[in-house]
């Protein structure tokens, strides 16, 4: 069986610890602006909150509104709105380092900004063609940007970056690299029959696989599986003590063989953890349609949930909207996907209450009201990667696995914040003290990045697990 490290849960006071066992001072003030104070935002701000006396920083965030925000004492809150140029340019102009925890769409905003500037800037969202749009600047200014540095992306760069140079370096050859992530409910707040509940932002798990097929490339060949096939294509994971799990494939595994320098392997495959069965339901909607965002819906004010599922079903002039989704999905009337629907209420007679949505915008109002963290609920981050190589010397095959497991406090100091804010807030200290001293355009898979800033966050708990053995001897 597997035992997968699991971290204890975040809490202030190891930011005291840390505190002791630092000793440098700085005699003027640096301003650290972050952009974004949504739900993952809270652990990067209270963490570096934590510092910030010992490292005379200055704390500020900015948002276009403030939503359930725990504010803290010392640090500024201020409405800016983005998107106002001037508005951005005076913020970015009077920090040392730029943080941005916005949607990924505004990011390039920032970055503008901060090229302006000449500002360092961080995020921890994918690194886009807007992004790399400024590349040049960044290197002729000596500026530092560094993209990705969450928890994926993020922590399964550095994570995994870590062994494949490992391996690399003593000569092995690698031939397969796969790699999940979750993010779940942890076992003891898990009531409901899809054992899920969102912990990070509703409408990116709504839209998930779309937007192209899932890309990946298995035993030498490259394998394709478009959107409507995705929720049928998942493998089980045995995660030992933590139990089963069944992972889809990511978007495009494809562009990993070069940001892992991995040209060339025979298997490279990145996917997403959910509980087994959960795929399978999800999969109805789907097929359904009711996951598409490209249009919207004719007269969502006047319609029901029962309404909304039954527009896209055929007409029958005795059969109820229930039997007409069973035939029309193949789904047997003993399935537990059955239960898993009607537990979703999509059958019953509750107003939709939305004026103009798409059908992706109407199931994410009804899954939020059932997947909904509650104040005592736990989430809990799953990542895994197996490595699969030849050894040099004694010219076996081995594998290695390196996996980690974080549970969240409750419905506010929750798994998700704390790995995606947590290296994000760990890189800027580096940064600011001088110890992360690069310029350019990076992402945290070289050395110089992961080696440091896993090293600080062992300090908070969160360490990958790895375990390694023999599988057979190669004949040739």
């Amino acid at each position: 069986m597997m035992l997968i490290n699991h971290t204890a849960n975040y809490a202030p006071k190891r930011t005291e610890v840390i505190q002791n066992t630092e000793k440098v001072l700085y005699s003027y003030m640096k301003e650290i602006l972050i952009f974004g104070a949504g739900r993952s935002s809270r652990v990067l701000i209270s963490n570096l909150h934590g510092q910030s006396i010992h490292f005379n920083w200055k704390i500020k965030v900015v948002d276009i509104q403030f939503d359930e925000v725990d504010r803290l004492d010392g640090v500024v809150y201020s409405v800016v709105n983005v998107q106002d140029e001037t508005e951005r340019d005076r913020e970015v102009q009077n920090s040392d380092l730029v943080i941005s925890m916005l949607p990924a769409r505004f990011h390039h905003l920032v970055a503008q900004s901060c090229v302006k500037y000449s500002r360092n800037l961080l995020t921890a969202s994918y690194e886009t063609p807007e992004l790399k749009a400024f590349e040049e600047e960044v290197n002729q200014k000596g500026l530092f940007f560094l993209n990705e540095c969450g928890l994926d992306p993020g922590l399964d760069h550095m994570s995994a970056m870590k062994l494949i140079d490992q391996i690399k370096d003593a000569g092995h050859e690698m031939y397969c690299f796969e790699s999940f992530t979750g993010g779940l409910v942890a076992p003891e707040s898990d009531n409901n029959p899809w054992n899920y509940k969102f912990s990070w932002n509703p409408r990116n798990v709504v839209l998930a696989g779309q937007g192209g097929p899932a890309k990946f490339i298995q035993n030498g060949k490259i394998k394709y599986i478009p959107y409507h096939r995705l929720f049928r294509r998942t493998e089980l994971i045995d995660l030992g003590e933590f139990g089963m799990f069944e992972g889809y494939a990511n978007r495009d595994s494809l562009k990993y063989l070069g940001k892992y320098s991995l040209q060339g392997i025979p298997t490279i495959y990145r996917g997403t953890l959910r509980r087994p069965g959960f795929s399978r339901a999800w999969n109805v909607f789907v097929q359904l349609g009711a996951t598409d965002d490209s249009y919207y819906i004719e007269d969502t004010e006047k319609m029901t949930y029962r309404d909304f599922i039954n527009s896209f079903l055929p007409y029958h002039p005795t059969d109820s909207v229930e039997l007409k989704l069973y035939h029309y999905m193949n789904i047997p009337q003993d399935s537990e996907i059955i239960y898993k629907l009607k537990w979703l209420g999509i059958f019953s007679d509750t107003p939709i209450g939305l004026k103009r949505a798409t059908p992706a915008q109407v199931l994410e109002k009804i899954l939020k009201e059932k997947w909904q963290l509650k104040a005592g609920d736990k989430d809990m981050i799953v990542m895994w990667h197996k490595f699969e190589y030849r050894d040099s010397n004694t010219k076996t095959k081995r594998f290695k696995t390196s996996s980690l497991v974080v549970t969240g406090e409750n419905s506010k100091q929750t798994a998700m914040a704390l790995t995606v804010g947590l290296p994000l807030a760990v890189a800027a200290k580096l940064v600011l003290n001088g110890k992360l001293d690069l310029k350019g355009m990076y992402i945290p898979n070289i050395r110089e990045i992961y080696d440091p800033i896993l090293a600080e966050l062992e300090k908070y708990g969160i360490v990958f697990h790895e375990k390694e053995e023999v599988a057979e001897t190669f004949t040739h």
